[in-house]
């Protein structure tokens, strides 16, 4: 009798377990991608391709201070649904963006929720709650499981300025492409991230972080998974690092956010894409993000810059002294009124050092005048500010410079992305869109999706741009990073990468030149960099001399647009190669460009062309490019009937060409 009731307790307990445990299915439009949502004791989610699956189980949770667990408790029920809308973005990579996906949502008793979604190009869910009282978040528990030891492409967080904090960094490195068991137990990895299952690339995002800390990636097991990992909230904060700019982080709580009863948690993004080029071309970030919060957006206006810190002021030919002075930033605006670029930035020295007093102005700059000779030029005129003296006074600072013509501000020297950091940037993208001001944040997080959601933001860093050029090492490989960095960090948004170098060095004529600055690769690696980088504010890096002795490269960059109609990715592979198409109109602009290796490209223009008679305005590598990276050739070529084009990369190379029919 005692065996009987053992086994009846035995049996009892497997189908309570059994009832605990349940599965829920959900496909993707097409019904290439599946999902399958298991609840019970956790929440997990495991990713299928076409029957193969690609992400393991993984699971969900957010536990709290208070001993809770969210994600784990009793399922009050699960609702499905689906969307299929066009989304019309007026500054993106494209005009109109297909949003379809089907949902299923697991709704718990204790008043929170998952919802996960399934596109065709990837899943994502998130975390929402809606308590009557708020609440802290001690921990998020994000895994992206995998089943086998694939490689992955990552970069480490670099630290700027104090090794006290290692939440402390700019968001710039280059890429590592290591096996998952190698990612770094003691380091941390920067969002997003690829891993290469099978030849099928899972790109680790997310979006729509606001009002809570931004993620990295670590691997502390050396296991098959990498696992989210979030800045915990600033306790002890001083100013200091970079001229007094920025807010140096001495201590931490214990905990990553403190949140309100009803919260919608960042997007976690998983990219699936069969190819390197059709990851590239995603536009998921974009799509998860909040919606516009600005009515009026006619005053948002994209465009090239003329930028002089890159060039050090680097004016030749003029009778005065170039530097931070009124008559240096007027012939930057004749420069820019001379070919058509938009705007001219005054980058840092033009408020007094130290002070962070965004209102108090050197001496040797009549701001007024620069901003009234520049809006009778047709140039607008945008103001660099560190994040310290912007953050003391953010409304009064945008009413003053507003009122006085200023259209913009480069915000730079955060290094964060920790709770308090995250309300700050949309604290600043809120205060400027009231007075009708663009944001370029530089020295930033990497973007989630907040140019959505804020469309004056228009530009950030958190990128390895060509500033590094100005004191990296021989032995850093910048065009390795410009074919990888297009298909990682830029599926997170636009880049304030600062391309247009008219210096331009072989491998092994490189150098850093801190006064005199040149890029790695060749001139037309430059010039595609305008297709294949997506920046909405563009610079033009170098000075307005080195622009008029190179005028005819100089004119063609200038005429680039920065916003598009439609973008397709032709071709590329991470770290080798890449080819991007763009239109603006009834115009193509194609760039292409390669790493360190010369290759002959087969540009097949038959994927955007229909039929018909073309002509291409095209600059491609000289015949001595491999040595004088400089060397180019132009030509006005009539595409053939195939619209395919044999095209030869010099070693760090690219092309560059306009189609028209």
């Amino acid at each position: 009798m005692k065996r009987f009731f053992t086994l009846l307790t035995l049996c009892v307990a497997t189908i309570s377990s059994l009832y605990a445990q349940k599965s829920y299915s959900l496909s993707s439009p097409d019904g290439a991608l599946t999902a399958t949502v298991s609840t019970g004791n956790a929440t997990t989610y495991s990713v299928a391709l076409e029957g193969k699956t690609i992400l393991q189980p993984s699971t969900v949770a957010l536990t709290l201070t208070d001993g809770t667990t969210i994600g784990s408790g009793k399922v009050k029920r699960i609702v499905r649904g689906n969307h299929n809308e066009v989304i019309t973005p007026k500054f993106y990579f494209k005009s109109a963006i297909e949003d379809n996906y089907n949902s299923l949502t697991v709704e718990y008793r204790d008043r929170s929720a998952i919802e996960f979604r399934a596109y065709n190009d990837g899943v994502a869910y998130r975390i929402t709650t809606d308590r009557k009282e708020g609440y802290t978040v001690k921990d998020e528990l994000a895994q992206f499981n995998f089943g086998s030891n694939y490689k992955c492409w990552v970069a480490y967080a670099n630290l700027t300025g104090t090794k006290r904090d290692k939440y402390f960094t700019s968001f710039e490195n280059t890429y590592n492409n290591i096996a998952l068991t190698e990612v770094s137990d003691s380091r941390l990895a920067l969002s997003p991230a690829v891993v290469d299952v099978d030849g099928v690339k899972v790109l680790i995002a997310e979006s729509d972080t606001e009002n809570y800390p931004g993620m990295f990636l670590h691997n502390p097991d050396k296991s098959t998974s990498l696992k989210g990992h979030f800045a915990p909230v600033p306790n002890e904060v001083k100013v200091g690092g970079h001229n007094k700019l920025q807010g140096i982080v001495l201590s931490r709580h214990d905990y990553i956010a403190q949140c309100s009863g009803k919260s919608n948690f960042p997007w976690r993004v998983v990219v699936v894409a069969k190819n390197d080029s059709e990851l590239a071309g995603t536009d998921m970030v974009y799509r998860l993000a909040s919606p516009s919060r600005v009515e009026n957006t006619d005053w948002i206006v994209p465009g090239k810059v003329a930028w002089e810190w890159w060039n050090h002021w680097g004016l030749t030919g003029v009778d005065f002294e170039a530097g931070v002075n009124t008559a240096t930033y007027k012939a930057y605006i004749d420069f820019a009124a001379d070919y058509g670029v938009e705007y001219v930035i005054l980058d840092e020295g033009w408020a007094a050092k130290y002070k962070n007093n965004l209102l108090d102005v050197v001496p040797e700059i009549d701001l007024e005048h620069i901003v009234d000779y520049a809006a009778q030029k047709g140039v607008g005129i945008i103001l660099w500010a560190g994040y310290n003296a912007f953050n003391a006074d953010i409304e009064g600072v945008c009413r003053h410079y507003a009122a006085m013509g200023v259209k913009g501000f480069k915000i730079d020297f955060m290094d964060r992305d920790d709770q308090p950091m995250m309300a700050f940037y949309y604290r600043a993208a809120e205060a400027c869109a009231k007075h009708k001001l663009l944001v370029d944040f530089h020295g930033c997080a990497k973007p989630a999706g907040m140019n959505r959601t804020y469309p004056n933001v228009i530009n950030f860093e958190a990128v390895f741009g060509l500033e590094q050029m100005k004191w990296s090492k021989t032995t850093v490989d910048h065009m390795a990073y410009d074919v990888t960095m297009p298909f990682i960090r830029m599926v997170a948004g636009p880049i304030d990468y600062t391309q247009g170098a008219m210096r331009n060095a072989t491998k092994s004529n490189y150098r850093p030149v801190k006064h005199e600055p040149m890029s790695q690769g060749t001139r037309c690696h430059q010039l595609a960099a305008y297709a294949v980088f997506y920046s909405p504010l563009s610079m033009l890096c170098d000075s307005p001399s080195a622009y008029r002795k190179e005028s005819e490269c100089a004119e063609f960059i200038a005429s680039v647009p920065t916003v598009w109609d439609e973008t397709v990715v032709l071709d590329g592979k991470i770290g080798e190669y890449v080819v991007t198409a763009r239109r603006k109109g009834n115009t193509w602009y194609i760039g292409g460009m390669t790493n360190w290796t010369a290759r002959t490209l087969e540009v097949d223009l038959s994927q955007i062309l229909a039929e018909g008679n073309y002509t291409a305005d095209m600059f491609r590598d000289g015949a001595n490019a491999h040595r004088i990276a400089s060397d180019y050739k132009r030509e006005k070529i009539t595409l053939p009937a195939s619209r395919k084009l044999t095209v030869y990369l010099a070693p760090g190379g690219g092309f560059m060409m306009r189609v028209v029919q």
